[in-house]
């Protein structure tokens, strides 16, 4: 049974699926697979926590019902112990089973919990990939925005300067201990897929004259983020 079977039963059948398979050694490695599938993992979880909750209920009632049969028994002297006495071997194989099973059905729930954590770290990490892939994407188009203006000569209005110092402010962490590089960087070192506009020294030169000299613009609404010092105040 693969996940998207499992997936259409419904919850009574779900739960004997499930709780067919909660034991390690006698579980069925392709439908435990389907069981811990992303898709199928909250429900399992859910509909294993009440299989947990109906067990120990179950154990409570039994404990509660033994007791006063007890009280009973014992109330009818010598007969009635005879009776609790007799019944005793089967009542405690009936404990045990059910409190085996309710063992089983714990671990696998602490096992399920594992698979779901697994699951939350995967998908934050997809999440953060994807997140940086689309600011890589931004600051490719930014360096290419400022190409173009440096290949066609033309004068930059204070917006522009500002979107392109974005570059050499905003960082993201890098390597192993998680440093912050600035964004031209990781075009210069990791990001950039792109071919430069022009190889000419002129071009060149026009690139590195707009970045340097351009002039402080005072725009609201700047998205903040973290920022590496100018380079007049890494000089002091």
């Amino acid at each position: 049974m693969d996940a998207q079977d499992l997936a259409q039963l419904a919850d009574k059948e779900f739960e004997q699926i499930l709780t067919s398979n909660i034991h390690p050694p006698t579980r069925d490695s392709r439908t435990w697979a389907a069981i811990t599938h992303p898709d199928n993992l909250p429900r399992a979880r859910k509909i294993l926590t009440h299989v947990h909750e109906r067990t120990a209920s179950v154990l409570r009632r039994r404990k509660t019902e033994r007791e006063e049969f007890r009280v009973e028994c014992f109330a009818r002297g010598e007969a009635g112990k005879r009776e609790w006495f007799a019944t005793r071997a089967e009542f405690e194989s009936l404990r045990r089973r059910t409190a085996n099973f309710h063992q089983r059905v714990q671990r696998a729930i602490s096992e399920l919990g594992q698979e779901q954590r697994n699951v939350n770290r995967a998908q934050s990490l997809n999440s953060g990939q994807q997140s940086r892939e689309t600011l890589r994407e931004l600051a490719v188009a930014v360096q290419r925005h400022q190409a173009v203006h440096a290949r066609n000569g033309g004068g930059a209005e204070p917006a522009d300067h500002e979107l392109w110092r974005h570059l050499d402010r905003l960082t993201v962490p890098t390597g192993p201990g998680q440093e912050p590089t600035t964004l031209r960087t990781m075009l210069s070192i990791y990001w950039t897929d792109m071919h430069p506009v022009a190889d000419d020294p002129e071009y060149r030169t026009r690139t590195e004259h707009i970045a340097h000299n351009a002039p402080v613009a005072t725009h609201c609404c700047v998205p903040q983020a973290r920022r590496v010092h100018d380079r007049e105040d890494r000089a002091t």
